[in-house]
């Protein structure tokens, strides 16, 4: 099996390289490298046309939530056209996409967990441009997979669990937001539920659509903080702000420019019972990538 995999540097690209290779000839490309630049969609297709693979894996993405509400067009680009021009290459192959996709495709509402069959409302111009690409895909009818997730982070790349092991050494205070929900999710975690799934759908293509796939359990920022901090402190970090001393504020007394769902649960039942995966309690995976960040 040949899988083309782009946006080999991110976070859940560095991750799917490792997760990827027992099944088959990885060929990874970054944003720097001929032929994965998703601002050239020309370069795109051209490339996914040379290596003729059997599943094209798209970690690449535009993540600057707030930034795209003044880059649009770039954000757009990226996110949805770039794929639109992978998926038919991927059709006109009879291969297979695998799309990474977001909680922010919902506008927050409610309480329960959201499920692959509710309906789709994004608020910020980041979460429209990833359900374009959902809509892209579809539209082909190429085989797809696309994994909606939340709250990304790992050991490698920029995420909030890296930010707040920084501001809680440096700031004097701290407050956190504490009515947006959802679940943290590994990139290691994410990336192996994939190459799982890749390898049953390879050969049941009936598994082809949409799954949402996080960690089990729920929290807010503010608990996810607290729980960074508490880890932190147990393996002897020198902390300016400890887990009792995070204040939890409000969306509304945190302004930005792009806005968040308040509830970023999503139901992963259907992940679980097509794959036969078991999806552990965020806290432990989480305590994994704190260990490594903090050479323990």
């Amino acid at each position: 099996m040949k899988i083309l995999l782009f946006g080999k540097n991110g976070q859940l690209g560095w991750e799917l390289q490792r997760s990827l290779a027992p099944l088959g000839d990885v060929v990874a490309l970054g944003s720097t490298d001929t032929g994965g630049d998703f601002r050239d969609p020309d370069a795109l297709a051209a490339t996914v046309r040379a290596i003729a693979p059997q599943w094209v894996v798209n970690a690449a993405a535009y993540t600057a939530v707030d930034r795209a509400e003044s880059e649009r067009e770039l954000a757009f680009a990226i996110n949805a056209h770039a794929v639109g021009v992978l998926a038919r290459q991927v059709k006109a192959l009879s291969a297979w996409l695998v799309q990474f996709s977001t909680d922010y495709v919902f506008d927050g509402s409610g309480d329960r967990p959201w499920t692959e069959a509710d309906a789709p409302a994004p608020l910020n111009v980041y979460g429209s441009s990833k359900l374009e690409a959902e809509d892209l895909i579809r539209s082909t009818g190429c085989r797809h997979l696309i994994l909606r997730t939340s709250w990304v982070y790992a050991a490698r790349g920029n995420n909030f669990a890296k930010t707040m092991l920084a501001l809680l050494r440096s700031r004097d205070s701290l407050s956190v937001v504490d009515d947006q929900i959802g679940a943290p999710t590994g990139a290691e975690l994410l990336a192996d539920v994939t190459a799982h799934a890749c390898r049953l759908a390879a050969h049941q293509p009936e598994l082809a659509g949409v799954y949402h796939c996080v960690a089990a359990g729920e929290t807010s920022w503010h608990g996810y903080a607290r729980h960074i901090a508490a880890f932190a402190r147990r393996h002897g970090e020198p902390l300016r702000v400890g887990p009792e001393a995070i204040q939890p504020i409000r969306s509304s007394a945190y302004p930005q420019q792009a806005v968040r769902p308040k509830n970023s649960r999503l139901d992963t039942t259907k992940v679980r019972t097509a794959f036969g995966v078991s999806l552990p309690e965020w806290q432990a995976p989480l305590d994994r990538c704190l260990a490594e960040l903090l050479g323990h």
